[in-house]
């Protein structure tokens, strides 16, 4: 079954939430939160992601986001994406973590915001995991309770400028409003089952009919593998940035780090989701255990290595730029 399209536009805000398959567990124990947490931090920079809120619960996460560059997307396949390869490498799994597609809910850039940062943060109390939001640490209350450099990643300037223009009140106008009570009809519109594709004031969701109405009718158009990069076209602007011929990214030796192939194996992987199978077949590589122990050791060394990671960044970026132009 095919799945509509995303209505996506710069600066727009989206309340996400994923949850693992048949309910289970995509959370076991501290490392699986920090890698989580991880990948948002990365995809802030790689995607330029705004993120202003979070909680990650053992069988779910709820994000509260901003695209300026209209990408939510590709954000969230990169997201889903690179936490179930880390996950799987954590416990030795293999296969689907999440039920599937991400829920999204577009939201307007107004009170709206500060509704579902109140149900995003107060989620843990709610399940029964913790008596009071600041008692839950996988999510992101703390963060606008504190000045500690270690947010900075975290987008809370707009959040904070809802409630205050004054910047030396935030901190205190934010934990006045978080002892407000519940906003009981969102919750109930986001503890529902089936989720509205928009929520704002009347003003708002009639510009967006105005504005995206033509988007029901394309209903049947699939976020197809065909859409994403080609492998012609990622392989070709590797070899153009490490000034190589095609045959350098075929080439494998025990011990040694070909840069550009690891970085061809990676990128496929990121950007196309292609199977091990797949990316094994386009880079003759025998054993499909071998493909993914090159994509986890490329994904360390990223990690890792400041320098490394700003070339994988400039050569998304450049597959990405060069997609666009097709």
């Amino acid at each position: 079954m095919s799945r509509p399209l995303r209505i996506e536009y710069s600066d727009a805000w989206y309340h996400v939430m994923n949850r693992g398959r048949r309910s289970e567990k995509v959370f076991f124990d501290k490392d699986d939160y920090q890698a989580f947490i991880q990948v948002m931090i990365d995809s802030t920079k790689m995607w330029n992601l705004r993120i202003s809120a979070y909680c990650l619960m053992p069988n779910h996460y709820h994000l509260l986001v901003q695209t300026p560059d209209a990408n939510i997307s590709r954000c969230m396949r990169h997201i889903n994406g690179v936490y179930t390869q880390r996950f799987n490498s954590l416990h030795r799994s293999e296969g689907q973590l999440f039920r599937g597609r991400y829920k999204a809910i577009l939201v307007s850039a107004d009170d709206y915001l500060l509704r579902l940062v109140s149900y995003i943060h107060r989620n843990p109390v709610k399940a029964g995991l913790a008596e009071k939001p600041e008692d839950y640490p996988w999510s992101s209350h703390k963060a606008y309770l504190s000045i500690s450099k270690k947010w900075e990643w975290l987008n809370k300037a707009f959040i904070y400028s809802l409630l205050t223009k004054n910047r030396k009140t935030q901190i205190s106008r934010y934990h006045r409003f978080m002892t407000a009570p519940d906003d009981d009809e969102l919750s109930a519109v986001i503890d529902g089952k089936k989720w509205p594709s928009v929520i704002g004031p009347k003003d708002f969701l009639d510009w967006i009919k105005g504005n995206y109405y033509a988007l029901k009718h394309n209903e049947d158009v699939p976020e197809a593998k065909t859409l994403a990069p080609s492998v012609e076209l990622i392989n070709q602007i590797i070899c153009s940035f490490y000034k190589i011929e095609p045959d350098g990214l075929f080439k494998s030796q025990r011990g040694v780090f070909n840069e550009p192939r690891n970085s061809a194996i990676y990128l496929v992987r990121m950007l196309r989701h292609d199977t091990l199978k797949e990316i094994g077949n386009q880079y003759d590589i025998q054993k499909y255990s071998s493909v993914s122990s090159s994509i986890e050791r490329m994904r360390q060394q990223i990690d890792e290595d400041p320098k490394l990671r700003k070339r994988v960044e400039q050569l998304m970026k450049r597959i990405l730029k060069s997609q666009k132009q097709t």
